[in-house]
């Protein structure tokens, strides 16, 4: 999964980007204001969800996605970067692993994604300027 950042008065031109590798976050840009805005946006810490999907049954209120995952970059990037004075795009990279398959319809589509991503990554040593999430 990548994000493209841009200024909300020139969508078309990208800023930064930011790509889930599936252990850690890795950080693009030119510029070293928008590059330390990119990292605090994904700074390791939780982030707070109103996802009834995400709660117990007969509960209510957010709960906190820990950093780690790839449903915490996902609302991390979209409930962060409004704070920053960035929009956001995400963008899928990730290739689906096989063709349709009813039986593998069991998985949540969040899991599905970081199954597909955890096989199609290399898991290369992240860069100095990767942000790595602690589990």
């Amino acid at each position: 999964m990548r994000a493209d950042f841009y200024r909300p008065d020139a969508p078309e031109k990208v800023v930064a980007t930011a790509s889930w590798s599936g252990s850690c976050v890795r950080v693009d840009a030119d510029d070293e204001e928008v590059r330390a805005a990119v990292r605090r946006i994904f700074r390791p810490t939780a982030v707070s969800v109103d996802d009834p999907a995400l709660r117990s049954f007969g509960t209510s209120g957010p709960t906190q996605l820990q950093p780690g995952s790839l449903r915490w970059f996902h609302e991390a990037v979209l409930s962060r970067a409004g704070e920053e004075g960035l929009a956001v795009r995400l963008v899928p990279e990730a290739e689906p692993t096989v063709g349709f398959d009813p039986a593998g319809l069991y998985r949540p589509f969040d899991e599905q994604w970081d199954r597909t991503l955890r096989e199609q990554s290399a898991k290369p040593e992240p860069p100095e300027e990767a942000v790595v999430p602690q589990r």
